[in-house]
């Protein structure tokens, strides 16, 4: 399989960096710069290197470096960012402050003829985020590209297939971006593009055959997407030695519960245990307001719940889960600051009673679970479902869970669902729900006044779920669904759509 290797050395766009190189139908691995030798790059087989970007100063003597034995591996490397600095320091260039000349958004780029910027008109939009610059190049490296303020935007040492930029291909707002990393990982590394769910199945299924012989294994499927995905794909590596657990929290959306059980059952033929759990759940919840405590909380006791399964049916070894990057980014894994803990991956309890807990979708962005689900032949209408969170409605109602509120909210949810749908919007929108505040408003109903709940309504759009923009519902659609709640809901007296974006908010509200 052909590979690149992405070095993180702490930016924010690394993950990105790594999607736009699967786009390429080419496998990217990301691995900390510390993490990895030069002998290791080598016997590996990786077709090429990527140098991240990150918020340090090269000259800085606690900011992260390579062994300068990369540059000589005579495999092709791109720097981008920090990682571009970082190429011209170490190979014997010279970098400085930018001071009051440091570039940030879109940028004007004059770039030079190369075999990096092939295909490329001279004059494009870049996206610029640095405070340093490369004042001086080392020996056998020429400039490839400037910008108004930046005379040395991108160099190269093309005998030795060594390229680095200061701005960010990978970024949208970088007009070519991912022309220049196609003809980077394509055209400079010789990648084919060999990497497609058929092949990430084939060795998934090789690798979890093969590390999971003999176990016994517990599958926590909540019936969404990624623990669907995860299911399906465990049960083709290891068949009947997978017992399916869906804990049936009652944080689930109208009717879910039973619809998850017939598609897993009969449609997919796993081996399927459902377990009631909603007043073990709702006892946990009593009292807590904060959201964290709240994802804690349910991870907890999902863990406890298995376990319980577990002591039921015998000796069980390893515990899969479907979790996904943006999960693991959000949780703040390695160096990332956390965000909010997922119940999958932050909120796991200190002890638990497995011997190994198995992720085998923790690399892979949304789009690429759903590509895998429908390669494995699970139907459209589960594979392309709205995504819902572990802990369910718990972190779409403000404030205490109780099991009044849930029903409120179980039913605007519905209602507002089902307009989306009868309106032709759902292949449009990525996620749409509705969220219950613990705000309470006047209102007037008949001749009587009220003091109801504010329901929020939220639907965005986005390729990644790292980044998104709120849906342009229509007017009509939102007033529809807002009259229908208010009506049919009693204990709702105002509706709100929510109009931020993604950052600085995160899809969820909580």
């Amino acid at each position: 399989m052909e590979k690149i290797l992405v070095i993180d050395f702490g930016g924010q766009y690394n993950q990105l960096i790594a999607r736009r190189v699967r786009e390429l139908s080419v496998f990217a691995e990301i691995i900390p710069y510390d993490k990895i030798t030069c002998k290791e790059i080598k016997e590996a087989g990786y077709r090429g290197v990527i140098f991240t970007g990150g918020p340090n100063s090269v000259y800085d003597e606690s900011s992260p470096h390579f062994d300068p034995g990369f540059l000589d591996l005579n495999i092709p490397i791109l720097g981008i960012c920090y990682g571009c600095q970082l190429i011209a320091y170490t190979a014997g260039g010279e970098i400085c402050s930018a001071g009051s000349i440091s570039e940030y958004g879109k940028t004007e780029l004059t770039v030079c003829p190369c075999r990096l910027f092939e295909g490329i008109p001279e004059k494009s939009i870049c996206w610029m985020s640095h405070t340093d610059y490369v004042k001086s190049l080392p020996e056998g490296f020429g400039i490839t590209a400037f910008t108004p303020s930046c005379l040395c935007a991108a160099f190269a040492d093309e005998k030795r297939d060594i390229y680095a930029v200061q701005f960010h291909p990978e970024v949208t707002h970088t007009e070519f971006g991912k022309r220049i990393i196609e003809n980077f990982v394509k055209s400079i590394c010789g990648c084919s593009g060999d990497w497609t769910a058929e092949s990430f199945i084939e060795t998934s299924v090789e690798k979890f055959r093969r590390e999971l012989a003999g176990k016994k294994v517990l599958c926590a499927l909540s019936g969404g997407v990624d623990s669907s995905v995860a299911a399906v794909l465990l049960n083709k590596a290891i068949g009947s030695r997978l017992i399916c657990v869906f804990v049936d929290h009652g944080l689930l959306r109208k009717n879910e519960g039973d619809i998850v059980e017939r598609v897993m059952k009969e449609k997919m033929g796993l081996n399927l245990i459902r377990i009631n759990a909603q007043s073990r759940f709702l006892k946990k919840l009593e009292g807590v307001t904060a959201p964290e405590e709240k994802r804690k909380r349910i991870g907890e006791e999902f863990i406890r719940v298995f376990e319980d399964v577990a002591s039921e049916t015998g000796k069980v070894d390893v515990l899969v889960q479907g979790t996904i990057y943006p999960d693991v980014i959000e949780s703040g894994k390695g160096d990332a600051a956390v965000i909010k803990s997922h119940h999958n991956v932050g909120g796991l309890p200190d002890v638990i009673k497995f011997e190994k807990i198995v992720e085998p979708l923790r690399d892979l962005f949304k789009d690429e679970v759903r590509a895998v689900g429908r390669e494995l032949g699970i139907p459209a209408d589960l594979v392309n479902r709205q995504p819902f969170p572990g802990p369910g409605l718990a972190i779409r109602i403000i404030g205490e869970v109780t099991r009044e509120r849930l029903e409120i909210l179980k039913e605007c949810d519905a209602i507002f669902r089902e307009e989306i749908d009868s309106a032709g919007l759902a292949d449009q929108i990525s996620q749409y729900f509705a969220v219950l505040t613990n705000c309470r408003t006047v209102g007037v109903m008949g001749d009587a006044g009220t003091y109801g709940y504010t329901l929020a309504l939220r639907a965005v759009t986005t390729d990644d779920f790292m980044t998104a923009d709120f849906a342009r519902i229509p007017f009509e659609t939102l007033a529809k669904a807002s009259n229908r709640i208010t009506n049919e809901v009693r204990s709702i007296g105002r509706v709100a759509y929510d109009i931020t974006a993604k950052p600085p908010a995160t899809v969820e509200w909580e």
